[in-house]
């Protein structure tokens, strides 16, 4: 079995220890950006047991009027990069074509999109539990040109 030399040690005390202030100083004062040195907000907090649940969602309307969801599975997106680009798509709902452009894509056979929206739903809680009851509000909305 070797031994560690002194050198080896000296560093590997000190990666520990800036390791250990990067976690300290991000934990008091980071941000998810900061990640995997700042706090993780995502699952930090939880809602109050009787106010709406969030869940954001895109939404497409086909050249024939039907509603599509648009998921990962629909465009390649992952929801966590949709959700973060929420405050653009609300500043400049043209952004949107790049979802539409995903879309596109991934499915060069699939219907064609007419509108594109960014849908806040609400779930209704009562005492923690869904009602099964939600509604929805528009964020941000784009017509698709060719």
């Amino acid at each position: 079995m070797e031994t560690i030399t002194p050198a080896g040690r000296a560093i590997r005390l000190a990666a520990t220890l800036i390791a250990g202030l990067l976690l300290l100083g991000g934990t008091l004062w980071g941000s998810d950006d900061h990640f995997p040195f700042g706090p993780f907000r995502m699952y930090a907090g939880v809602n109050p047991p009787n106010e709406p649940a969030p869940d954001p969602r895109i939404e497409g309307t086909t050249v024939d009027g039907h509603v599509i969801q648009l998921g990962e599975k629909q465009t390649g997106l992952r929801r966590a990069e949709v959700e973060g680009q929420q405050g653009l798509f609300v500043a400049d709902p043209s952004r949107l074509r790049e979802v539409v452009e995903a879309y596109n894509r991934r499915n060069p056979q699939g219907p064609t999109l007419a509108e594109i929206r960014y849908v806040m739903r609400l779930h209704e809680i009562k005492t923690s539990r869904p009602t099964g009851k939600w509604s929805d509000s528009v964020l941000a909305s784009w017509r698709v040109t060719s």
